[in-house]
């Protein structure tokens, strides 16, 4: 990596100031997570949008503990032996959902590499959980590979999630480095194959981590093959000086061309600038849904619109 893309952590643009946390809703967030004894990304990630949701009342609840099994080069989640699983999770997640009042729930989960199922159990125990809990509210599922276990992803998909989604995170050159323990050709062959049976799938990837246009172009239309329909692409932000560096700040007007670039693919809905991250206005991102609600598409991925082709533009997300 050349030495111009080390990027210090006092050079961030003005772009990518955030809010100091507060307010009641923030407030009442917190307590409903500390309540329930509930995990979330917010927090084990460091989303730089933390102050902005929890003060629009929501998160993004994060099952399976808070320490993962694997080592990212970009995650700020703990990695190291997890605890037990907590069967009674679940439950407190669903009614945190209910709580809440939510209309669209977010869950994600720590990989869990050394439970024989990945930890779909659970997952599935939770989806069921919260669509008993909240009868009118949207699930996304943003799952892990579980190491490419059909079995395991299947089980998932027989609870029932309104979304699924698998993140990429970056372009294949960089998987070494940012994705060590994940198989990029795994991730388009567990968002294919929840494609192929009938479910809206959606994934992510972070930008400015030394990815070249060229290398987000063919990562979409990979995407695009899979008959991904929500794309999210976000600025990468370094947690820690122990993790990777920051090769660059994509400006705003970078994000919006592979915003519109994205739309022009056939993805139904993007999201794209720099504070993005997977759960970041999701609600709006899956607005579609409620139009499409039972009515998956099936039929496999639409085809890119002729000229869809990357010129001078970017994108990112977590």
């Amino acid at each position: 990596m050349a030495a111009d893309s080390l990027v210090s952590h006092s050079r961030k643009p003005p772009w990518l100031k955030v809010r100091i946390p507060g307010g009641q809703a923030h407030i009442a967030v917190r307590r409903r997570v500390v309540e329930g004894r509930l995990h979330t990304v917010c927090e084990s990630a460091r989303c730089p949008n933390l102050g902005e949701c929890w003060g629009r009342g929501t998160a993004t609840f994060m099952i399976l503990g808070d320490v993962c099994t694997r080592s990212c080069g970009f995650c700020a989640v703990h990695t190291g032996r997890p605890d037990e699983v907590d069967q009674d999770e679940p439950a407190r997640v669903a009614e945190a959902i209910r709580l809440m009042g939510l209309n669209h729930a977010v869950i994600t989960s720590v990989a869990r590499d050394e439970l024989a199922d990945g930890g779909a159990s659970v997952w599935a125990a939770t989806i069921r959980a919260a669509r008993q809990a909240a009868l009118q509210c949207r699930i996304e599922a943003l799952i892990p590979d579980f190491k490419g276990d059909e079995t395991s992803l299947q089980t998932v998909l027989d609870a029932n999630p309104d979304l699924l989604g698998h993140n990429v995170e970056t372009v294949p050159r960089l998987y070494k480095k940012v994705r060590p323990q994940a198989k990029y050709d795994r991730t388009l062959q567990l968002l294919a194959r929840a494609k192929a049976r009938g479910f809206f799938t959606k994934s992510g990837l972070m930008l400015g981590i030394g990815e070249e246009p060229s290398e987000i172009e063919e990562v979409l239309r990979d995407l695009r093959a899979a008959g991904v329909d929500v794309m999210t692409l976000g600025q990468y932000l370094r947690p820690t000086a122990a993790h990777l560096p920051v090769a660059r700040y994509l400006t705003p007007e970078e994000f919006a061309g592979w915003k519109s670039h994205g739309l022009a693919m056939g993805f139904k809905a993007v999201e794209a600038g720099p504070l993005v991250r997977s759960s970041y206005h999701a609600e709006e991102q899956a607005a579609f849904l409620t139009e499409n609600r039972g009515a998956a598409a099936t039929k496999g991925p639409e085809q890119p619109q002729k000229g869809a082709r990357c010129t001078n533009i970017r994108d990112s997300v977590l």
